[in-house]
């Protein structure tokens, strides 16, 4: 067996290992954030179970830090009580990114992870099997209930050689994307094989396998070897090591060799990490900002080679240059040795260490800006400024960038970039809150500030689904068209209603209204529909607006699953020729649509009304999703089963 088959059938709790048939598994840990968190434990909460029953959960404070107003840290305040009172280890704001933290002191080679972030898959750096999900499924698996995946097909990512100067493990990445593209790894698990997988060390493994999110991969693996036991040797861990490899001469579904010695600094354009190219060849593009950090670029190893670069040296007049270390413990350690005196020597500034500018907390470049950044995604307007225009790179990249004013490649430098792994990391975890011991839970009051309302439940599944197309959209829609997750917006979490004014006005700025006018009604959209975050607010919003189904061309995995977990109907045209037949505005209709789903029919009709036309329609659901949808999702489900 490969790794991927080794991890996921060990875990096996129902269900044939083959790709392409359901399966679900069982979850050794879970973790959350703050702007997924609050949402995923008032669900934990609905469903009435006490403590949680994985062998760890932990609660991330992370992405809405900056406190303008109550709403923030009365949000945390409700975090960090209700995990204290259900099991949950809570890390408070300052201790760091989720995923750079979870690697650092929780992550276990061997472990299955399910986390409400879709950079959950950074976990595959340190042999976890970690995939990011709704945080509806991420409640339940805390309360002890499986996790339902397609067993995955496998791709085996060969890399052979050693990086050459200058060049970085985001390169590989960005590599990968170049080749696959965002649709590439849908369906799919990156495993990481090969000589090359030795030279690389956790936190770059890591880097990989955060942005195989990027691919639309249900995740990344890579193997647990003497370069994990030392990392985590370091980290004061090394009990947790577990050596994990693939099998001599284990079958994959496809394979891809990536020859690290011919690599060279990449760089991702606006407004897609898919679109690649060398930054010899993009050239000397004028740059306003530049950004290093986020959960992609911001371990130790990382900032070292920054401040390394920004020694003694002076930020480009024109350039703000921003810094956010991942994690407390990084941010101690170059407090220590001088390196963060090297980078505010520069003329950098620092950001705490928390989620921030990738996600439009924060630190949003000005209009018409080009804003080098290390992070994962730069889809359309998600800086916070949507005339700007992001570019993603390596650390190195990012920081020759700054120096120089325009887009530069790091190969220009005769530095030495080795920077050796401490033999012991710093390790303070006064910043994690451990939760009540079992048996104390009914001390523990849960603080619910005014912020927090209660959030849409689906209903159940009609005979007849009828409604307007609202809105026709084209591929490659994110989850932050349909739910923005910006500076604004972000406090607003715990609150669905006034959410609900901001849904889908990325792409037309009267959808909100128009859904309220219509009591709701049916999208239409192109394909890889609600790729990118794993927020369930882009299903739960909708939700709450009426929406009923939603018709594409193709789904981002994680987005579908979360329809399905709030009642919607995720349907694909069987001939994508009838995505363009239909227009905004038309009447459509599913007559038989409750008998056709407990049935088990894998095709349905779709009426339009408008034009006296009908189009076949595939919804194949598993015998557990058609039940979540006939009950109208899975709360409902669920609570219908305990009736």
């Amino acid at each position: 067996m490969n790794l991927t088959q080794k991890i996921l059938n060990a875990h096996l709790l129902s269900g044939t290992p083959k790709a392409g048939e359901e399966v679900s598994i069982r979850i050794d840990q879970t973790l959350t954030q703050d702007s997924t968190g609050t949402m995923a434990y008032l669900q934990f909460e609905a469903m009435g179970i006490g403590r949680v029953k994985t062998k760890k959960s932990v609660a991330y404070i992370d992405h809405n830090t900056l406190q303008t107003g109550f709403e923030n840290a009365d949000d945390h305040q409700y975090i960090q009580s209700v995990t204290k009172k259900h099991g949950i280890f809570c890390s408070k704001p300052g201790n760091g990114i989720c995923h750079q933290v979870h690697l650092e002191r929780f992550g276990v080679p061997g472990m299955t992870l399910l986390g409400s972030d879709s950079h959950t898959p950074t976990g595959g750096g340190i042999g976890m099997l970690a995939i990011g999900a709704g945080g509806l499924d991420v409640a339940v698996a805390m309360g002890g209930g499986a996790y339902y995946l397609t067993y995955p097909k496998v791709v085996e990512i060969r890399l052979t050689g050693k990086l050459p100067y200058a060049v970085a493990a985001k390169d590989i990445i960005l590599e990968v994307l170049r080749r696959l593209t965002v649709k590439g790894g849908v369906g799919k698990v990156m495993e990481y094989t090969g000589e090359g997988v030795a030279t690389l060390t956790v936190p770059e493994r890591a880097t990989i396998a955060n942005m195989g999110a990027e691919l639309g991969a249900t995740t990344s693996v890579f193997p647990s070897d003497d370069v994990t036991r030392a990392f985590l040797k370091a980290q004061g861990r090394e009990q947790d090591f577990v050596p994990l490899c693939a099998d001599p001469g284990a079958a994959y579904d496809e394979t891809v060799e990536i020859d690290l010695n011919t690599l060279e600094p990449l760089v991702a354009m606006p407004h897609m990490p898919d679109k690649v190219d060398t930054v010899a060849h993009v050239g000397p593009i004028k740059v306003d900002q530049v950004f290093i950090g986020s959960c992609t670029n911001s371990s130790y190893q990382d900032m070292m080679r920054v401040a390394r670069i920004l020694k003694g040296k002076t930020v480009h007049p024109d350039v703000s240059l921003v810094i956010g270390p991942g994690s407390k413990q990084v941010l101690t350690m170059l407090a220590r040795n001088g390196a963060l005196s090297d980078m505010l020597g520069a003329g950098a500034r620092i950001l705490e260490s928390a989620c921030g500018p990738c996600i439009g907390m924060g630190q949003s470049p000005k209009t018409n800006a080009v804003s080098v950044r290390t992070n994962n995604r730069n889809f359309y307007a998600r800086s916070g400024t949507a005339s700007a225009g992001i570019y993603l790179t390596s650390c190195e990249t990012a920081a020759v960038t700054a120096l120089a004013g325009v887009l530069t490649d790091p190969r220009t430098l005769e530095l030495d970039l080795t920077v050796a792994q401490p033999e012991q990391f710093e390790v303070n975890d006064n910043l994690v809150i451990p939760p009540a011991a079992e048996g104390h839970e009914d001390a523990v009051e849960v603080v619910r500030g005014p912020n927090i309302k209660p959030f849409p439940l689906g209903k159940a599944l009609e005979d007849t689904v009828t409604g307007k197309v609202l809105l026709k959209m084209e591929d490659n829609i994110t989850t932050d068209h349909i739910m923005p997750s910006n500076a604004k917006l972000l406090p607003y979490r715990s609150n669905i209603p006034h959410l609900s004014d901001y849904c889908l006005t990325p792409v037309d700025e009267t959808f909100p209204a128009r859904a309220k006018a219509e009591g709701g009604g049916i999208l239409v959209a192109g394909s890889n529909y609600g790729q990118g975050s794993s927020r369930e607010h882009a299903a739960l919003v909708p939700l709450y607006l009426g929406i009923r189904a939603v018709a594409t061309k193709s789904f981002a995995r994680i987005h579908q699953a979360n329809l399905i977990n709030n009642g919607i109907l995720p349907m694909t045209f069987e001939s994508e020729a009838d995505y363009d037949r239909i227009s905004q505005g038309d009447e459509l209709e599913l007559p038989g649509i409750r008998q056709a789903v407990e049935a088990g029919q894998e095709t349905i009709s779709l009426r339009n009304v408008t034009k006296n036309e009908t189009y076949t329609m595939r919804m194949p659901l598993t015998e557990r999703q058609k039940h979540m949808i006939l009950a109208g999702g899975l709360i409902c489900y669920t609570r219908s089963q305990a009736e």
